[in-house]
C-alpha cells in the first residue's frame, strides 16, 4: 500500500506538474534567474556521510577544505621538497599541492547526541568553511539537538564553532575535554610565547563554557562505549576517542595523522603544526600500530572525506585504506 501510494502522490505530481506550454531551459533560466553555467562553485549543502557502529549512529561533516602549495612546508618539514614530492607523485598525487580537510563528527548513541570537534566557525566562512552548521541541518539534526561537545584537543579549527555571535552554538550542550589540554591552554605563561595567538581563541571560545566542562584524562568516558585515549604531541593534552557498541569499533583519531599520504606512509617526518614533533612522530606510530594490528576502523578529522578508513602496516608506515561497506553489512 505504502508504495503504491507513494507511486500515485508521484504520478500526480508529475500530472499537476504538466503544462501544454513546453518552456525552452532558457525560458525557465529567465523567469527563474537560475545560474545555468557550467561553474562549479554553485551553493550546495556541505557533504555528509553517516553510517552505523554497532547502535551508534556516525554522521561526519565536511567543514570545508582548503588547497594549498608547498606541501614541504607543511609535512615532512625536516626533508627536502624533492623528496616529499616524490612521494605524493608516486601515490598519484600533485608534488606542489595538498587539500586538506576538516571533518566534525556527530554520534548519536540513541541516549546523546555528542559532537566532536566544531570545525572553523565564523571565522572561516569567508574562505568557505564553517559548514557545520549547515551539514546537520541537512542531515536531519539542529544544533539544539547536541548534548555533548568533546574537544579533542584546541586547536582554532576544532573550537572555531563554539561560539556563534558570541554565544554558545550549541546552547543545550555540556562539553568534555582532556585536562591537560585545557590546562596548557588557559596557563598565563602562554603570553608571549608561539601559542599565544592560540590561546586567545581558547580564552575566547572555550573558558567562557568552562563551567559546564568535564575533564578528563586517559580512560576517561564521555558516556558508556566512548573512551579517551592520551594521544600527546600534535598539542600538549591531545586526545583521541574509542567508540563500541555491539561488537563494532571505531576510533576518532583526531589530528594524530593530518595527510593520509604524508603522515601515514611516513609517520616519523615532522609537520610543521606538531606542537612538540618528537612525541606526536612517537604517537603516530603507536596509534597507528594499534589500529593496523587490530585491524579497526578510524576515523581521522582531515583524511579525505568521509575520513574514515582503515590502516595497512607497510615497510616505513602505514597505507590508508578508504571505507567501502564495512559498516552495511
Amino acid at each position: 500500500m505504502i508504495s503504491m501510494k507513494r507511486r500515485m502522490v508521484l504520478g500526480g505530481a508529475g500530472f499537476a506538474l504538466a503544462s501544454p506550454m513546453i518552456m525552452t531551459r532558457a525560458a525557465v533560466a529567465q523567469q527563474t534567474n537560475a545560474d545555468t553555467s557550467m561553474s562549479i562553485d554553485h551553493a550546495m549543502p556541505p557533504e555528509t556521510h553517516r553510517f552505523n557502529v554497532g547502535k551508534f549512529e556516525v554522521l561526519v561533516v565536511k567543514d570545508g577544505a582548503r588547497p594549498s602549495g608547498k606541501p614541504q612546508e607543511t609535512f615532512g618539514t625536516n626533508q627536502s621538497p624533492e623528496v616529499v614530492g616524490a612521494l605524493l607523485e608516486a601515490n598519484f598525487l600533485p608534488a606542489d599541492a595538498f587539500v586538506n580537510s576538516f571533518a566534525p563528527v556527530l554520534v548519536n548513541t540513541g541516549s546523546d547526541v555528542i559532537l566532536f570537534d566544531t570545525g572553523m566557525g565564523e571565522a572561516g566562512r569567508a574562505n568557505g568553511l564553517g559548514r557545520l552548521a549547515e551539514g546537520l541541518t541537512a542531515a536531519g539534526y539542529t544544533r539544539e539537538d547536541v548534548t555533548i561537545v568533546v574537544l579533542t584537543h584546541m586547536h582554532g579549527d576544532h573550537i572555531g564553532g563554539l561560539m556563534e555571535g558570541g554565544k554558545p552554538a550549541f546552547p543545550n550542550a555540556r562539553y568534555v575535554t582532556g585536562q591537560a589540554e585545557y590546562d596548557f591552554w588557559v596557563d598565563p605563561a602562554r603570553a608571549g610565547t608561539p601559542a599565544e595567538n592560540g590561546q586567545k581563541g581558547v580564552l575566547a571560545n572555550v573558558k567562557p563554557l568552562a563551567e559546564k566542562m568535564t575533564f578528563i584524562g586517559d580512560g576517561g568516558e564521555v558516556v558508556s562505549g566512548i573512551t579517551g585515549m592520551a594521544a600527546f604531541g600534535h598539542s600538549p593534552g591531545h586526545m583521541i576517542y574509542r567508540l563500541e557498541s555491539d561488537g563494532r569499533q571505531l576510533v576518532l583519531t583526531a589530528d594524530t595523522a593530518n595527510h593520509f599520504v604524508l603522515s601515514l606512509q611516513r609517520p616519523d617526518w615532522e609537520v610543521r603544526f606538531d606542537m612538540d614533533k618528537a612525541a606526536a612522530a612517537a604517537t603516530r606510530k603507536k596509534v597507528f600500530d594499534m589500529i593496523a594490528t587490530d585491524k579497526l576502523a578510524f576515523l581521522g578529522y582531515h583524511m579525505p572525506f568521509p575520513a574514515v578508513g582503515y590502516a595497512e602496516k607497510i615497510e616505513e608506515g602505514y597505507r590508508f585504506v578508504p571505507k567501502a561497506y564495512q559498516f552495511d553489512i
